[in-house]
């Protein structure tokens, strides 16, 4: 079991701040968003306070090793405390060529999320969440999660030796199941989205169970101690590219955190000087509430119609006020997606690019290709793809554009005559 050296009280750690109104609070646990806000019908979360930091900052500033997030644990909360972590971050950005090519961007990149512990982009946020449960006394975790989420803080909750609470839907893949409850944690279905989040709150409320996630009606985002792991993400695209921000970051959103978190790391590095520029900011999501707002131009995302999509993870009618911030900030848009453009983008990712992405984790790319044959993409830009999870996830999604497989022929001839047939390719010489 991972302990965690004593520590200061928490409020002499660090600050949290509103984003609407910047009210400052030192309670540690205020996961329910601003209440100065709150008390005017506005639901906004809250963010951490960028630490102070001692020196100055220069690229060799990050150590080379460990090679995780962690490098970079001067710019992020609880810089003194020993973290919880399975070595996550330090993800390739690895470069497009063919679809690049194809889409008129020369300069297009994909962030592959997949590569982490438990291959998704969730570890990054349960490394910074957990850590700070440690470290604030925290007994239990708990999450309400469809899958990826719920998986991340499950390992690492048994990496920090604490008991883990996990409230999905019945309908989520039994695959996502499994993970969850291979990592240890106690998993209960629910019926509703609205059921799981009033059961995790009773236990947050009458027990004092530690949450990674949020579950606010409406929604506000999740821990913002957990959000300050995606900020790494920018830091590390910003390392790959010399220390420059490309012109576009598509990320998938739902309620906004990796979206928000990975703006504000860019907002960070340019503040201390690592970086000239921001990027804007393209939010995929599949019912777009976002566009909406930006579109009608409010102060707050409202709830937008819903039906069913294949990138079920983020497939939400609520936007958040920390999504809309992002957008608003790097003059980004919000680009609604479908699952024609879901399933030919994860087609064309894996084969074209050799990546498998699942279908919530493709969606930015959907998006990159939506805008490209708009005209409103520059070639000269270089665009980055946040992957934020592999294509086995949910990888009976892809059986909606795959063939099925053929039984090979009698002799080699004839085979060769099925694999030409079946999958449209000449094969002999």
């Amino acid at each position: 079991m991972l302990t965690s050296p004593p520590m200061a009280p928490a409020s002499a750690v660090t600050e949290l701040e509103c984003l609407r109104c910047h009210a400052v609070y030192d309670d540690q646990r205020l996961f329910t968003g601003c209440p100065r806000c709150a008390a005017k019908s506005s639901s906004v979360n809250l963010t951490v306070r960028a630490p102070a930091v001692r020196g100055p900052l220069t690229p060799e500033s990050f150590p080379a090793a460990p090679r995780s997030l962690w490098r970079f644990r001067r710019l992020l909360p609880l810089p003194d405390v020993q973290p919880i972590s399975l070595g996550e971050g330090a993800t390739p950005l690895v470069p497009l060529p063919r679809l690049g090519r194809r889409l008129g961007l020369p300069h297009l990149y994909a962030k592959d999320e997949s590569q982490n512990p438990t291959w998704s982009y969730k570890d990054r946020l349960c490394s910074l969440a957990v850590t700070h449960a440690v470290a604030t006394g925290a007994k239990v975790i708990t999450i309400s999660s469809t899958g990826n989420h719920g998986a991340s803080t499950a390992a690492y909750a048994a990496r920090a030796g604490l008991p883990c609470v996990i409230f999905t839907l019945a309908s989520v893949p039994d695959t996502m199941k499994t993970l969850m409850q291979a990592y240890g944690a106690a998993v209960v279905a629910c019926a509703s989205s609205e059921q799981r989040w009033t059961l995790m709150r009773e236990g947050i409320e009458r027990h004092g169970w530690y949450p990674t996630s949020g579950w606010m009606v409406p929604p506000i985002g999740s821990n913002p101690f957990g959000i300050e792991g995606y900020k790494t993400i920018a830091f590390e695209i910003a390392e790959d590219l010399g220390w420059r921000a490309p012109g576009v970051v598509a990320v998938p959103s739902c309620y906004s955190d990796g979206l928000f978190g990975i703006w504000k790391g860019w907002v960070e590095l340019e503040r201390l000087g690592l970086v000239k520029t921001r990027p804007r900011m393209l939010a995929a999501e599949p019912f777009g509430p976002l566009a909406a707002a930006l579109e009608r131009g409010l102060e707050m995302p409202e709830k937008v119609t819903a039906t069913s999509s294949v990138a079920f993870s983020i497939a939400s009618p609520y936007g958040t006020y920390q999504g809309l911030t992002a957008l608003k900030q790097s003059e980004g848009l919000g680009v609604p997606i479908t699952d024609e453009g879901i399933f030919e983008a994860q087609r064309a990712l894996a084969s074209e690019e050799g990546l498998y992405a699942e279908p919530s984790a493709v969606v930015g790319l959907t998006a990159v290709m939506q805008q490209a044959r708009a005209g409103t993409l520059h070639p000269d830009q270089s665009v980055v793809v946040v992957l934020t999870s592999g294509g086995l996830k949910d990888y009976g999604a892809s059986r909606a554009w795959l063939p099925e497989v053929p039984a090979a022929g009698p002799d080699f001839a004839s085979t060769l005559a099925v694999l030409e047939e079946r999958y449209g390719v000449r094969l002999g010489s």
